[in-house]
């Protein structure tokens, strides 16, 4: 006697739905009824990679077996038509293939439950001798339906294949992706970066004939010893050249326990964006060079696979025209804001190189008339004498804040040539005060 963990059950359904993902990215988990546990395979375009259906079930049973699990399968042209196969079908023990031209035939004689019923209307329709399916063949589906539900109707229709029954994967399949299966499990690191080296080859002229770029790498490897591990990779912008995506990728295949045996690698393009092809510098000395260039966005990346995605950071413009809240600052690896042009919110007036992060207070502010510029303004502890004044620009604050007040802005210029961006707070008879927030050059 063992206590039931249901939780536990589930992770290990899911852990299950991740192994499979070496026969086909589109894996779900059907759930847990009664002790037995369904997975859902689409393996449409897949089964060739493994001889065939019959061999891909094969191996399929054979690894699970060898898991410790009792396992059934069954290979046909319509969810339900599976799933009925595998619970209820004896031959399903040893894999079972069925074709289009067979369904109809080899349905006719499952019980009703196969067709994932409800109890109630099994044992509603059983009261009237219906035990098979092939028992519903001969009636019309109005009175099916008016009598037990239009549940009967729909599980019989979807399989039989005359209603569609779409299965959503646990994870988004990305249409852009590599497959390499090994002969013999690999253990060593030069050979899975050789072979990570093959699979961006194969990738980046798909990502070309789409005109897109990737924004973010999954390099997934399937174990000897039955664990998936995943490798997630970013970039800055979106990119498509192998050689700088192997640079991003290749110092941190260490993490995936390469020595416990790969037996498979699958690197997806995991989120895209578009990237138009580029044209070459024909003025460059050197036309081969422009491959080599070193831009911004190589350099983000490597920083931030060396650092990590929270320690690099980048500007983002904001709708506000109050300095310190005019941008803000998030991961460089973060998807561009939707908003991309900030035209309306550009200041017209020039902005200083340097912002305080906070505003600081002045003292000893002399102006010759409450609304004119200042004339000489102490900051820590210095005096400064104003030669030179520019302003004001008005900022007014967001409408809807209550704690903050209108700013008179002044770029002024000491006597010694030292340019200050100050600011007074507070107009119409409101108690004002004066306040440095950055330097010009």
């Amino acid at each position: 006697m063992v206590e039931v963990d249901p939780a536990a059950d589930a992770r290990a359904l899911d852990d299950l739905a991740d192994w499979c993902g070496r026969y086909t990215p589109w894996t779900a988990t059907d759930g847990i009824v009664n002790g037995q546990a369904g997975l859902w395979l689409d393996v449409t375009g897949c089964d060739h990679l493994f001889g065939g259906p019959a061999e891909m079930l094969r191996d399929l049973l054979g690894r699970l077996r060898k898991s410790g699990y009792a396992a059934a399968a069954a290979l046909a042209p319509t969810p339900g038509a599976a799933s009925a196969f595998a619970r209820f079908d004896p031959a399903a023990s040893d894999g079972m293939v069925v074709t289009r031209l067979e369904l109809r035939a080899k349905l006719r004689r499952l019980p009703l439950a196969s067709l994932r019923l409800p109890l109630v209307v099994v044992d509603e329709v059983s009261r009237f001798g219906l035990t098979k399916i092939g028992d519903l063949y001969e009636f019309a589906r109005g009175p099916l339906a008016t009598r037990f539900g239009t549940v009967l109707t729909r599980r019989l229709d979807q399989a039989l294949g005359r209603l569609a029954e779409p299965i959503s994967p646990r994870r988004p399949v990305a249409p852009q992706r590599s497959r390499v299966a090994f002969a013999d499990p690999i253990t060593t690191l030069p050979v899975a970066e050789a072979a990570l080296s093959r699979l961006l080859d194969e990738l980046c002229p798909q990502l070309e004939r789409v005109a897109l770029g990737v924004r973010r790498l999954e390099l997934v490897v399937y174990r000897l010893d039955g664990a998936v591990r995943r490798l997630p990779v970013g970039t800055h912008e979106a990119v498509r050249d192998p050689a700088h995506l192997f640079r991003l990728t290749a110092p941190h295949l260490d993490k995936l326990g390469i020595d416990a045996g790969v037996e498979i690698m699958v690197l997806a393009a995991a989120m895209t964006e578009p990237l138009a092809a580029r044209q070459l510098d024909f003025a460059a000395a050197d036309p081969a060079s422009a491959n080599l260039h070193e831009t911004i966005t190589p350099v983000i990346d490597r920083l931030v696979s060396r650092l990590g995605s929270a320690n690099v950071l980048r500007p983002v413009a904001r709708a506000s025209h109050v300095p310190e809240r005019s941008q803000s600052w998030q991961p460089s690896l973060l998807a561009h804001p939707t908003v991309k042009s900030t035209a309306s919110i550009k200041p017209r007036a020039p902005r200083p190189i340097r912002l305080l992060a906070r505003p600081e207070p002045v003292d000893d502010v002399v102006a010759l008339v409450p609304d004119a510029p200042p004339r000489r303004f102490s900051w820590r502890g210095r005096t400064h004498r104003i030669r030179l004044a520019d302003g004001p620009e008005r900022i007014a604050p967001e409408w809807w804040r209550d704690d903050a007040r209108t700013r008179d802005y002044y770029r002024v210029e000491d006597a010694d040539g030292q340019r200050f961006w100050l600011y007074r707070e507070g107009i119409n008879g409101d108690p004002q005060r004066w306040y440095l927030h950055g330097f010009f050059a």
